[in-house]
């Protein structure tokens, strides 16, 4: 097993985490790191492994869509130490629910996908075009809303 480094480099870290050198830079001027980025000879950042593994969790966290206020809220939490527990379960049930929401729509959304994935199978098994298939009709009360249709002038 190869050793790891006690001091990665900027672009190391970026080859380990699929962020950008950008980002990086980002995520410290954010605040987003929970200890502050330290500096090498010649004023460099310096990255641990413990950096390495704080950035894991933000990438998953704003995978999963939490927005960066809520990211550099919970960075300044973990930051501070023992004795903030409360606020950070508040703030990791609150994306929970919003996580929650999402994959309820998800779920609807890839529902729906496969259905139609269905249909096609079936028509393009059975040789059918597909004509009819790409939208439902209207409800009488929709059909009703549509402005009316124009015919062309004959002259």
């Amino acid at each position: 097993m190869a050793e790891i480094p006690a001091r990665l480099s900027i672009g190391e870290v970026a080859a380990r985490t699929g962020l950008s050198v950008h980002a990086l830079r980002f995520y410290e001027r954010e605040g987003l790191f929970v200890n502050p980025v330290r500096r090498g000879p010649g004023g460099r950042r310096v990255y641990s492994q413990d950096d390495v593994d704080w950035l894991t969790v933000c990438i998953i966290l704003r995978a999963s869509g939490m927005p960066l206020p809520a990211l550099s809220r919970y960075a300044g939490l973990v930051g501070k130490g023992a004795g903030n527990e409360d606020e950070r379960l508040a703030l990791m049930r609150e994306h929970e629910a919003r996580v929650t929401t999402q994959m309820a729509r998800l779920t609807e959304s890839l529902d729906l996908i496969r259905f139609k994935v269905g249909v096609y199978e079936d028509l393009v098994d059975q040789g059918d075009d597909a004509a009819g298939c790409h939208a439902p009709s209207p409800s009488p009360a929709a059909a009703d809303a549509l402005p009316p249709h124009r015919e062309a002038a004959v002259e």
